[in-house]
This record gives C-alpha cells, structure tokens and sequence, in this order.
C-alpha cells in the first residue's frame, strides 16, 4: 500500500488492463467489487471491510477499469463484458481458479454476470444493494451517474448515499470530492452513464431465466433506506435465486458496508464460514 495515498496498492495486468488492487491476509480468496460513485476506489468502498474479512480471509479488492488507480485505455468500451473479463483476468493473473465474489451496487451487477458466466470460478456469491435486475432508474441513481463536480453537489450525493448525516460529515465530502476531480477519473465517469440513464441500468441487467439457473449459495444485503438502489431488487434476486438468503439492515442507506461496518464483515464472515465447514 502506497502510504501517502492507502489507495494505491499492487498493480498488475488483467485481461489486458493494469489494475490497482489490494490484497490482504490469507487463507480461501474472497474479491470485492466495487459500486460506481464519482471518485470511488475499492479502497474508498471497502476500507473498513478488508481488514475485518483479512482476519480469515485473502481479500482482494480490485479498481475496476474506469475506475480508482487502474488504467483508463483509450477507445475502451466501458461495459459489463469489458469488467467482467477484467475480473476473470484478475483471478487468471492471480492463479486462482475459484474465489468468494462480493458485489457492491453496480460491482453486484458485475458480480451477478460472472456467476452465470463462469460459474466454476464463484465458490459463494454475496449481492449488495446490487444492480443486475431490471428496476425503473430511482432519482438518486440518476444523480449519482450524472454527478457534476462541485464540493456542493458531492454533499448532495452523500446526503442520498447514507442513512444518517453523522457519516456523511463535510470532512468526508471534500475528500470524496477531491477523489472525483483527479485527472481523467470525471472524464472517464461522466463518459460510462450519459442521460438518458435508463439505458445503463438496462445494459447491466442479466435475464431472468439466468438468474434462476445461478446455483451459488447467494447472501443479498440490502439497506432499508437506500434511495439509490430500490429495496424491492434484492427481493427480487430472493424471488429468482434458488439458494439465496437476504438480510435487511434498518437506519440504513446504500452503504451497509460503511454504516453498518461491524455488523457487515460479521456477516460475510459467518456465511463464508459456512463453506469451510
């Protein structure tokens, strides 16, 4: 880890895409996927997990390509083929035939296709707030994928990402707001979701009948209040996949894994257990 900024890590190519990456602990690999806000890192999202998980764990924790510290190549198309194979290439590079796959938001969508894709490579699935099924855009994502950068607007944006003001203080919007105005991270941002945004929650949906056919145990996680990502998604993903179970955290926006740290890596944690066992 680079100590002037914890969010550069290793670096190695992937599919083809160099990608900063995190790696911790040891023991049965578990990959963190990212969600997609303005400025965001898997280290941004998943800080207070990784070391918890580390405890039992080898976590790995990629920036996506687009994304955080990893290479924007030009003429890139930033899809959900482009990041899964980028995932897929991660796990070839590190030599790891299987992993525990966690997808955050937009990373559950991610998550979600590389199950039914390649589902020799997942060992135990968890979808979190998850993109991936289809669902009417809410206004919160509309205004997170058409962020323009501005220290207000970053306020704005944490005010919907979680529940309570008291994480969502203006120490840390103007570190998330430096985030997403360093070179190239608003341009390759504002160039992934352009209005009409609609058509990207679509793009990132899988079909129902292969969702049906996901045969991993599944853990859904979901926030109670998050306006970002409707509730009613992980209901579905419970409807429609066979070995799932879902919990629900109340006083909770779209970051269970930030608002209800403790309580979140305890529940991986134990649901990974289960597999060892």
């Amino acid at each position: 880890m680079n100590s002037a900024n914890p969010e550069i890590a290793s670096s190695i190519k992937a599919a083809g895409i160099t990608t900063n990456y995190h790696d911790l602990g040891a023991g049965f690999p578990v990959l963190f996927i990212h969600g997609s806000g303005p400025g965001v890192s898997a280290w941004a999202n998943w800080r207070l997990a990784l070391p918890e998980l580390a405890k039992n764990y080898r976590v790995i924790a990629p920036d996506m390509v687009g994304f955080g510290f990893s290479e924007r190549p030009a003429g890139i198309t930033y899809d959900i083929a482009t990041w899964v194979k980028q995932t897929i290439g991660l796990l070839d590079a590190l030599g790891l035939e299987k992993a525990h796959i966690v997808g955050n938001s937009f990373g559950g969508a991610i998550a979600l296709a590389l199950a039914i894709q390649h589902p020799d490579r997942v060992a135990r699935l968890v979808l979190m707030g998850s993109v991936g099924v289809p669902f009417p855009i809410s206004a919160g994502l509309d205004a997170v994928w058409g962020y323009e950068p501005s220290l207000d607007n970053m306020k704005k944006l944490l005010d919907i990402f979680a529940y309570s003001r008291e994480l969502v203080n203006d120490e840390l919007a103007e570190l998330r707001y430096r985030a997403s105005i360093r070179p190239g991270f608003q341009e390759s941002f504002s160039a992934m979701f352009p209005a009409p945004r609609q058509r990207w929650v679509d793009a990132m949906t899988s079909r129902e009948a292969d969702i049906r056919a996901v045969p991993h145990e599944t853990l859904i996680i979901h926030g109670r209040d998050d306006k970002v990502i409707p509730l009613s998604n992980s209901l579905t993903l419970l409807e429609w996949i066979d070995r799932s179970q879902l919990h629900v955290f109340s006083c909770c926006g779209h970051w269970v894994q930030i608002e209800h740290a403790a309580r979140f890596a305890q529940l991986l944690d134990n649901f990974f257990a289960e597999a060892r066992a």
